[in-house]
């Protein structure tokens, strides 16, 4: 698979109050109750969100047909209207959407893409193929329709064209060091399981020479093992200058006391990278304020003895320059 290198990388235009945001289901079904609670947020923060009815289309466990999905998703890209593109939610069924994508499309008509969880598999592939920025983050369903699930100052960040910030992340944020150091490389990562499935198709994912986000939800800490070790052996860890893990919520072997932590567990297969690895960052499948990632530009991490720092060191979006600032988590 061809790797864009970042120096190459089309930033979509900004987000600004009053935008249109078109909303996409291209993996699993939706509620219709949760995506209007959704789109209440998104009102309220001044956007205009957009969806077609067939987005409540249903077949098995997927948002409607194969071909409803890839032909929603794709002429979100091209209706000169739309802003940005939200996804619904994630689930299961972006795999198959993969090799109907009009790659050359997309790139000619830059949008934000904003989604996690299923959806890696989309940003990991069109970030890589085309050079788009796209963005670990809040999705509409999920985080918009409930109290305090975005973190809005991220939200803007990332999305209106700051061209400097960073999240500090103390001892109050939940973010833990693991291993001491700083790197600086490109952002770029998701969902564990995804980026994992990735492997051995056309679609693998590159991870050369950038610092690696990683998460996943409700998965045991053999089978993060076995993921990470996955990557490990495929050689998708070699190269990487500093790795993030997320929140990783619910990835206990049982409700009880395992007699091991799950940072243990991930400390035995990066242990010995000789990179920074930090723990717990708030993106993806999290218990409150999901925190957005642009992927594909560059960024810093380091690690120290209590505090992390994850500064973004240009601006993600095509605009105007923005003052740089801080941002806690």
């Amino acid at each position: 698979m061809h790797s864009v290198s970042y120096r190459l990388r089309i930033k979509p235009p900004a987000l600004r109050s009053g935008d249109t945001v078109g909303i996409v289901a291209p993996a699993s079904n939706i509620q219709p109750g949760l995506l209007e609670k959704g789109c209440d947020t998104l009102r309220n923060l001044g956007y205009k969100p957009f969806y077609f009815d067939s987005i409540f289309d249903q077949d098995f466990y997927f948002a409607g047909s194969i071909s409803r999905r890839a032909r929603e998703f794709q002429e979100m890209f091209m209706r000169d209207d739309v802003r940005a593109i939200l996804c619904a939610r994630g689930g299961y069924g972006s795999n198959y959407l993969l090799s109907g994508l009009d790659l050359g499309e997309i790139a000619a008509h830059p949008k934000i893409l904003v989604g996690y969880s299923d959806l890696s598999t989309l940003l990991t592939y069109i970030t890589d193929s085309t050079g788009l920025v796209t963005f670990h983050g809040p999705m509409v369903t999920k985080d918009f329709a409930v109290a305090d699930g975005v973190d809005i100052r991220a939200w803007q960040a990332a999305l209106t064209g700051l061209s400097e910030w960073h999240l500090d992340a103390g001892t109050d944020s939940g973010v833990k060091p693991l291993i001491e150091g700083e790197a600086e490389g490109v952002l770029y990562g998701g969902c564990l399981s995804m980026m994992a499935a990735s492997l051995g198709t056309p679609y693998e994912i590159s991870t050369a020479e950038t610092i690696l986000f990683m998460e996943d939800v409700a998965t045991k800490p053999y089978q993060i093992d076995r993921m990470l070790m996955q990557l490990k052996l495929a050689g998708k860890l070699t190269g990487v200058r500093g790795i993030v893990f997320g929140e990783m919520l619910d990835c206990v072997q049982t409700k009880q006391d395992q007699g091991y932590t799950l940072e243990e567990v991930v400390l035995r297969v990066v242990g010995d990278l000789g990179v920074p690895v930090a723990y717990g960052l708030r993106s993806g499948h999290v218990s409150r304020k999901n925190i957005t990632l642009p992927l594909g530009v560059r960024a810093s991490l380091k690690v120290g003895k209590r505090e992390v720092s994850l500064r973004i060191l240009e601006a993600a979006t095509s605009s105007a320059a923005v003052s740089s600032a801080s941002l806690k988590s």
